[in-house]
């Protein structure tokens, strides 16, 4: 799942410039629809279509650029190069020549359909795989010009001889067998229809659907659906039904997913999220383009694509069953369904917005239903860190000061063969030690822990403050061997032992008065039942026993860090004091469910601001206590009371 995730977020780069090229695409349908073609609609049209119609290159470079462990412009060359050596050694023109015949018909039809998304995603994978494997190589000095990064091309294009090879022999059977296959299910009308809708919709993911389209909307055999419907000589009742059911899902139904699925994404991307999402759903309803939106839940969360494509089959045999009738020149959206309203063929076209209205409540209903009950990872919801400032595809260096803590860290554990398994929640990482003597407490202290929690085993929990994401960021790229630990980044030695001590006055305690964040039972902070917070690990404050499902702002000041688990939310005030607020114990494990932020980093706030909002009954039945530390986290001398 998890590599299929990050297929899913490398392939939302390419999409990413499909709405724009459709909606270009459409608006030159509709001038040439309403008032006639010239330049400006070629002018438009053309440079629509030029993307729309490199998809699958797209696909190649986006994809080697995202799959590879670090962005880098040679990894989208050798997507590129992939491309390239696949595509030409497999057009009809080269096969024509490796089979021996003279005449280009006498090649499978299926080389004619070569250029497609699945042969794109192959070709970035090569990339991406020959860009890690093969950008250090070190050759002997005779032909060092070929080290390094400027090997990867050449050893892509080997790779890409062999997939070539492998495409050459099997891609026809698979492309005839469709075929056939839709030539039989062609029989068994509305049925037959439903099973096309169903088959075209899981096909996309391959580039297969090609094959099972030329059998319904062309003469391959005998029906010529789009071409007939188009010319209006069609048999009026019959053409056009292997079209109809898809405008009530392009226009309506899709759109319905687009929203459900912004709704469940985590607060912290919900603006990156709307961004995709809108745009998508504006090229789906008006263009009847819905790459965009598919291939963003198509690898995030594949049983909502099948669930897509059950609907798309089911509106194709209900359309068939009613009867409705009505064909596109491009795809089924809003222009061609209004260019097309008139045409001799069209029947009861008037049904497409009801039946549309009410897939778009099912695709809503289901989608948000299947997300929030089995937390698919859907745009926005990923598990892996999306950066906060940027775009998803930033891939800019971690600070400097959280390599050096990260690689201090890592010598004070043991070393990066000592640690088995690294996460974090709100505030400390979550480690599985091989061997937790190895461990040094005073070490992690002097590197900047603010404490180390053994619970037993080999789990090891190290507290360092809200900015815990950046070391553990930083640790896993040294981990992995991607960065060098810095310079100066060696374990501070231990004082000395002896020498005078000095006597300084007592610490004066700072009372910080502060709103009640939260409605229930204030106890002091030694009833949690964690010694990170009942230690004053993290530093003083209080608890709170909610009976609430609302934390509030305590006071005027600026969000200082939310998270991806929704379960804490950190506020700097204005007189400086840096407050976290963490609902319940250990509810970082139950990854957002229950819970959601309500503010966004940087957001100014107002006393009595709602910050975040919890479900106080999935905490319980979660198994985890509810209580609800409130830290200070700058201040060791603090002391919190509550208006």
């Amino acid at each position: 799942m998890k590599f299929l995730q990050r297929l899913g977020r490398s392939i939302m780069l390419p999409v990413a410039v499909l709405p724009v090229a459709a909606i270009l695409v459409g608006i030159s349908n509709w001038i040439k629809g309403t008032i006639g073609g010239g330049v400006v609609v070629d002018f438009l049209y053309t440079a629509g279509i030029s993307l729309l119609s490199n998809l699958a290159l797209l696909f190649a470079v986006g994809i080697s650029i995202g799959m590879a462990k670090k962005s880098d412009g040679t990894s989208a060359l050798a997507g590129v190069v992939s491309w390239l050596v696949v595509t030409t050694l497999l057009k009809p023109e080269s096969v024509m020549l490796f089979m021996g015949v003279n005449d280009v018909n006498e090649v499978p039809a299926a080389f004619a359909n070569v250029e497609n998304v699945f042969v794109g995603i192959l070709c970035g994978l090569i990339g991406a795989f020959c860009y890690d494997r093969f950008k250090d190589t070190k050759l002997p000095d005779a032909l060092s010009f070929f080290s390094g990064k400027r090997s990867v091309a050449i050893v892509t294009a080997g790779f890409s001889l062999v997939l070539a090879a492998i495409l050459f022999f099997v891609w026809p059977f698979v492309y005839g067998g469709l075929v056939t296959f839709g030539e039989w299910i062609s029989f068994l009308g509305p049925l037959g229809a439903g099973i096309y809708g169903f088959l075209n919709r899981l096909l996309i993911p391959i580039g297969l659907h090609h094959a099972l389209n030329s059998v319904f909307w062309f003469d391959v055999a005998g029906i010529n659906d789009l071409n007939n419907f188009l010319a209006g000589t069609g048999t009026y009742g019959v053409t056009g039904q292997y079209m109809t059911g898809f405008f009530p899902i392009m226009m309506f139904g899709l759109p319905g997913a687009a929203l459900a699925m912004y709704l469940t994404a985590k607060s912290t991307r919900k603006k990156i999220t709307y961004g995709i999402l809108l745009s998508a759903a504006i090229a789906s309803f008006f263009v009847g383009v819905t790459e965009p939106l598919e291939f963003s839940f198509m690898f995030l969360a594949p049983v909502l694509y099948v669930v897509h494509a059950v609907f798309t089959g089911i509106s194709m045999a209900i359309s068939a069953i009613l009867p409705v009738r009505m064909g596109f020149g491009f795809s089924a959206g809003f222009v061609d369904l209004v260019l097309n309203w008139t045409n001799p063929m069209a029947q009861n076209p008037w049904l497409i917005p009801v039946m549309g209205v009410f897939w778009f409540f099912i695709y809503f209903g289901v989608f948000y239903f299947f997300i929030k009950r089995f937390n698919l990872k859907t745009p926005g919801r990923e598990d892996d860190n999306i950066l906060e400032e940027g775009t998803e595809f930033d891939t800019h260096d971690v600070d400097q000061k959280y390599l050096v803590t990260g690689s201090r860290f890592i010598d004070a554990l043991g070393g990066k063969e000592n640690i088995l398994d690294l996460d974090n929640c709100a505030t400390r990482l979550r480690l599985e030690i091989n061997d937790v003597s190895q461990v040094d407490d005073a070490a992690l202290k002097r590197a900047g822990a603010a404490g180390t929690m053994k619970p037993g085993g080999k789990s090891v929990q190290v507290v360092y403050g809200t900015n815990v994401q950046f070391v553990k960021d930083a640790m896993e790229q040294i981990i992995s061997g991607r960065v060098e630990a810095p310079a100066g980044a060696v374990p501070e030695q231990a004082p000395a032992a002896g020498g005078t001590a000095v006597l300084t006055d007592a610490p004066t305690t700072t009372a910080v008065k502060l709103r009640q964040p939260l409605e229930g039972k204030v106890v002091p902070l030694t009833a949690v039942p964690d010694p990170t917070f009942a230690q004053g690990i993290m530093g003083p404050g209080v608890a709170i026993e909610p009976t609430g499902d609302t934390v509030i702002a305590p006071a005027d000041g600026t969000i200082g860090a939310t998270f991806d688990s929704s379960h804490a939310v950190a506020l700097v005030l204005d007189d400086g004091t840096e407050l976290l607020i963490h609902v319940g114990i250990d509810t970082v494990g139950m990854k957002g469910d229950g819970f959601q932020t309500l503010v966004e980093k940087g957001q100014r706030v107002t006393a009595g601001t709602p910050l975040l909002r919890f479900d106080l009954a999935k905490i319980q039945a979660a198994g985890h206590s509810s209580i609800t530390p409130v830290i200070v986290l700058n201040n060791e001398n603090a002391a919190v009371t509550f208006e």
